[in-house]
């Protein structure tokens, strides 16, 4: 009984170490994950990961290589604790270098204590003062990101608790890693949608005026050639009449490339919309949504915004109304937007018609027609004009 209580105490010690380092090794991945969750630029997000990694684990420097483009390189992406000249030495490595290049190959942690190689291939005095270096690899479903390197001044084994930890860090880094390249090409993807949606809307409303005026240009010239005034004064008129149209479409296309789509989401853009739509027109505006739930793309929030935009432009423009309602409900599957007002309508009979409302439609239309949907427009039996955007709901999203 004497002699089995001392090793009954021991064994309660040893239990008692292990859940000391559970919840240890619980606490630092909540505070790894906590960080990278709330870190969207790469560069923050790794200068913390490092910072935090080598305060964790004791050691004196840390380093994060991503792979290159190529496959051939690993670039030092990160850097906590190496002195300038060792990082920039250390700027672009061959992915088969060493330890690293091991830890790559076999998707696996490596230690080493030894690193005169290192210092052999960097002439740097930096790792005559380190005993050893971990080596973590980074991977995300199946796809090797990079690795992550820790600088210890101790020599001493890295526990298989510890390494399991690492590991577990490694993944919520690599993880994070993928989803800033996500984000990154996602961008660049809208910056490339922006910019065909603006040469496609300077095409619509400049281009297509520019055309017309070069063709009553050239009837204008053969007018004066056979010395007839009265057409050539009609031309004339036309030409100004353009003219004036194409200085009003880039003053206002000008306006919206300024204005683009509050980042707050559809909803929220269309009420700071009504909401300084008076003082910019004079013309009373209210909103009704009747949508419990919007659920729009990113992409098709950007296009029902704009064609709204230029339906409530057109409005000011064109109506001489005193009042407009915009209205979001749902109807047989579809989003319908709404655009109403009491002015004079769309059709007037006898009215000389508007390159610039007519360019206007055209470019809701084809923006209409990238959502799968449509635009109705027809005058209200009250007097007045409606135009009405249809956009399908996906299928399993209707209620």
């Amino acid at each position: 009984m004497n002699q089995g209580s001392p090793m009954l105490q021991q064994a309660d010690v040893e239990s008692h170490k292990e859940e000391i380092n559970r919840i240890q090794a619980l606490r630092v991945l909540s505070e790894v994950t906590a960080t990278l969750a709330s870190e969207y630029d790469l560069e923050a997000l790794l200068d913390r990961f490092l910072g935090m990694m080598v305060r964790l684990s004791g050691a004196s420097a840390g380093v994060v290589r991503v792979l290159t483009s190529d496959g051939q390189h690993l670039r030092l992406a990160a850097s906590q604790g190496l002195p300038p000249e060792l990082v920039e030495s250390e700027r672009l490595v061959d992915i088969n270098c060493g330890v690293c290049g091991a830890a790559l190959r076999n998707d696996e942690i490596r230690q080493t204590f030894d690193l005169k190689p290192c210092a052999a291939r960097t002439g740097q005095p930096f790792f005559g003062g380190c005993r050893s270096m971990v080596v973590v690899p980074l991977e995300h479903n199946g796809r090797l990101l990079g690795v992550y390197n820790l600088y210890m001044t101790e020599e001493r084994s890295i526990p298989e608790e510890v390494s399991l930890l690492f590991r577990s860090i490694s993944e919520h880094l690599a993880m994070a890693l993928e989803n800033t390249r996500l984000m990154r090409e996602n961008l660049r993807m809208t910056l490339m949608s922006e910019r065909q949606m603006m040469a496609n809307e300077v095409h619509d409303s400049l281009a297509q005026t520019m055309a017309y005026m070069k063709m009553r240009i050239e009837l204008l010239r053969e007018a004066l050639l056979q010395y007839e005034s009265g057409k050539a004064l009609k031309y004339s008129a036309d030409i100004q009449q353009a003219l004036d149209e194409a200085y009003a479409s880039l003053r206002e296309l000008l306006t919206q490339f300024r204005n683009r789509m509050d980042p707050l989401g559809l909803e929220h853009a269309l009420k700071e919309l009504v909401a300084g739509y008076f003082d910019r027109t004079g013309v009373r505006l209210e909103l009704e949504n009747r949508i419990p739930d919007l659920d729009l793309s990113v992409d098709q929030e950007v296009q029902v915004f704009h064609i709204l935009q230029e339906a409530l432009s057109n409005v000011a423009r064109h109506a001489g109304a005193k009042q407009a309602w915009l209205t979001l409900e749902v109807d047989d599957g579809h989003y319908a937007f709404t655009v109403e007002d009491d002015g004079r309508g769309v059709f007037v009979m006898g009215a000389q018609p508007d390159l610039r409302h007519h360019f206007g439609i055209s470019i809701m239309s084809e923006r209409a027609q990238r959502l799968g949907g449509n635009i109705e427009i027809a005058n209200r039996p009250q007097g007045g004009a409606r135009l009405r955007l249809l956009v399908p709901i996906h299928p399993e999203k209707v209620k």
